[in-house]
């Protein structure tokens, strides 16, 4: 990382890298190029609208949790009829916003739901494409608050009454049922979770089928890791295996897609938090290193626990001897970056990387203590 691209730039700032950026888009297309699989970005993961752009000149979806998300996708050049919205408690401005833009889909939660937009499209003279949600019980083995497929989620509608949703979808003139949807967590390094997804859908198909019901598209939902702890080692996630397994677990048939909604994994890498250390500050059993950033520029490892690859940029090349706590300036004790965090000698100014930061970093930005929102930086 060549920190002269960064002089003059107030700390703390994102970073991204526009190159590597690319490149995994590039490994995407290079993936699902002549498959079934059609990709869309799912915009909570990072939605500055130049990353936006760069994602939608590729000809990608978008995959939206809010109406702004909406807003922003069309703004930033995503086509409507790519968009996809999910969301437990979309509002009637929401499902609105989606309505009058012509969106691909909505992906409904509740059997609660299905009246509400059915008599939304109504309003608007509309017949909408919608794919139900199912919570299909699957523990993708990642932590609790990032886990939505189990039973005790609040997402999607659960296998017990998902014929009750399909008859009463189908009864309504203002919806067209174009498939399922599926999102069972986030952060999954493993293919058996992926593995057992499609099984559930293969046999939901399958019963379907015989009941005379068709669907045009299952969505698998997002949910792919990235490599946290060696950044640099693996860039770039390993969407060969996650494609491979998706693509051949699913028996699809003749005119069937299936859609995928990554986000993480498109854009974690190429982002960085850039900050500047405030002091050193060297305790009686602990030294500190107190950086200008804290949980409210990046909120992951004070909400999950999360950890992120810790350098100091400044110091490059240099040995890694000593050993700190890396921790912001906000008024709570849980702005903590790391523990125990093995470092070149850190001095005041130094800037410090807090890697694999693009996703679920500026996103989640607050102004807490009023603090200023961070900065960006492409590159």
């Amino acid at each position: 990382m060549d920190i002269k691209i960064f002089e003059g730039v107030k700390t703390p700032f994102y970073y991204y890298d526009k190159e590597l950026l690319e490149r995994t888009l590039d490994a995407v297309e290079a993936c699902t190029a002549g498959t079934k699989m059609k990709v869309h970005y799912a915009i909570k993961a990072n939605s500055e609208p130049e990353i936006l752009r760069i994602i939608s000149s590729r000809g990608f979806g978008a995959d939206c949790v809010s109406g702004n998300e909406i807003k922003a996708a069309i703004e930033c050049g995503f086509r409507p009829e790519n968009i996809c919205y999910a969301g437990v408690g979309k509002t009637d401005e929401e499902i609105l916003t989606g309505i009058d833009a012509d969106i691909g889909c909505f992906n409904i939660e509740s059997i609660e739901e299905i009246d509400i937009l059915s008599t939304l499209a109504a309003k608007r003279g509309k017949r909408v494409t919608v794919a139900l949600r199912v919570n299909p019980n699957i523990d993708a083995h990642t932590h609790e608050y990032i886990t939505t497929g189990l039973k005790e989620n609040k997402f999607g509608i659960d296998l017990r009454v998902i014929e009750d949703a399909v008859r009463k979808v189908k009864e309504s003139q203002n919806l067209d049922l174009g498939g399922l949807h599926f999102h069972i967590g986030s952060q999954i390094t493993i293919s058996e979770p992926f593995k057992i997804l499609c099984e559930r859908i293969n046999d939901l198909q399958a019963k379907f089928r015989f009941e005379g019901t068709d669907f045009r598209f299952f969505n698998v939902g997002g949910g792919l890791g990235i490599n946290y702890d060696n950044p640099d080692e693996n860039p770039i996630p390993d969407f060969a295996s996650y494609f491979d397994t998706i693509l051949s677990c699913l028996h699809l048939e003749e005119g069937q897609e299936v859609h995928c909604e990554l986000g993480r994994a498109i854009v974690a890498q190429c982002g960085s938090l850039i900050s500047k250390v405030v002091l050193v500050k060297k305790g009686l059993e602990k030294n500190f290193v107190i950086i200008d950033a804290g949980m409210s520029d990046l909120i992951r490892p004070a909400l999950y626990g999360a950890h992120h690859k810790i350098e100091n940029i400044s110091a490059a090349g240099k040995s890694a001897d000593k050993i700190y706590d890396v921790v912001g300036p906000i008024c709570e004790s849980s702005d903590v970056f790391g523990k125990d965090e093995l470092l070149p000698e850190t001095k005041r100014g130094d800037l410090i990387a807090l890697r694999s930061a693009g996703a679920y970093g500026v996103a989640m930005a607050s102004r807490y203590n009023m603090r200023d929102l961070p900065g960006h930086l492409i590159k």
